[in-house]
Parts: C-alpha cells; structure tokens; sequence
C-alpha cells in the first residue's frame, strides 16, 4: 500500500509495529515526546472521559512529530484501560503489576484505544473504539504462575498483559475488536488510508 506521503507511526510500540506492518503498510517510526501524565492529568481534573482523554493524547503525539515532518502522515494512538471509572496506567514493576491484576480478576474493565492522524500539523482523521474484557476470578498461586511465564514486556502494556501470548488465559470473554485490544483500531484506519489520493 503506497502513499504519496510518508507514513510515521508515533510510537516505539512493537504490537502497533507489528500490526502496521503485517498489513503491509510500509512506514518509519519516531518517539513523540509528550508528557503524557499531565495531559490526562490535565483533562481528569476536567471531568473529561477515558475516551476523551484517549484520544486527546493520540492526537498530541502525531502533532508532536507532525512538527517535525510537516509532510508525512504521521498516526499518532494511545489506548487506556478503565475500571469503574479509574484510570490504571502501566506497572512499574511486578508488585504494581501483581495488585492491578487482584484488582482486574472476575471483573470487567475497559480498554479504549484511541487513533489520529495529522499532516501539516492539522488532524485530518481520528478514532477511538473500546474493548470490554472479562477476566477470569483467578486465583493468587495461577497469578504468581502467570507473572513467572509472561513475557517481560506485559509491564509495557496498561492492563499486565497481552491478548497474543499468556494473557489470553485471563480472560473468559471479551467483547470487542481484537485490534483494538491490541491498542489500534487497524480496521478503521485501513480504511481511512484507502481513501487517500493514490501517487501519481
């Protein structure tokens, strides 16, 4: 799939890479640096939504680099789990990592996954979907067992886990696309991509 502009996914993360590219996009990667704790920070005290404030990042990130390469379409995601109305961000290690998931078991949370893309420093186009996900009511000896197998990189992920490898075996049921379980609404963003001028 080609496009007259470049593609930049802001963003190092290996499960948004990995889908981008599986579909057969050809794109580079670049950092955005914001700092994404004042920000939600910033719309909380506001009263704004989970969803709301997914998406406000994801836009902050592609604008970040779309001022660095005016030219490009630069896809700016962000994706934030919501549990009865809090906000969990990601573990810094596995104490953190250990509580969030006795807090997540035999319950429902949320995952809203959140998409922009800019060029020019404008949003031409932005999504956000969500996940209902139903974790099994595990027991404390099954965590420990799945702490010692998963793969380190689960404390990059806001809910401990990733729907790919270990972490299906938390869940009984979710409710919802599996892409954006994964943190890109993939599908959407296909088809916004589609629509773009094709190169002359």
């Amino acid at each position: 799939m080609k496009h007259p502009s470049p593609i930049i996914l802001a963003s190092q993360s290996a499960a948004r890479k990995a889908l981008l590219g599986g579909a057969g996009l050809v794109f580079e990667t670049c950092s955005a640096d914001v700092d994404e704790g004042v920000i939600r920070e910033k719309h909380l005290s506001r009263g704004d939504t989970p969803q709301k404030i997914a998406g406000v990042l994801a836009e902050a990130k592609a604008l970040k680099v779309s001022a660095e390469y005016p030219d490009a379409y630069v896809i700016g995601a962000d994706q934030i789990l919501e549990f009865k109305g809090k906000i969990f961000e990601k573990p810094d290690n596995y104490d953190t990592a250990r509580n969030h998931l006795k807090i997540l078991r035999g319950q429902n949370h949320f995952l809203h996954s959140a998409i922009s893309v800019v060029k020019n420093n404008q949003v031409l186009w932005s999504c956000v979907d969500q996940a209902k996900m139903s974790m099994h009511a595990f027991n404390d000896e099954f965590l420990d067992d799945y702490l010692k197998s998963a793969d380190p990189e689960i404390l990059k992920c806001v809910g401990c886990y990733q729907l790919e490898g270990l972490g299906a075996q938390l869940f009984e049921k979710i409710d919802g696309d599996y892409f954006v379980i994964l943190g890109l609404p993939l599908l959407a963003l296909l088809e916004f991509l589609r629509k773009l001028p094709p190169v002359q």
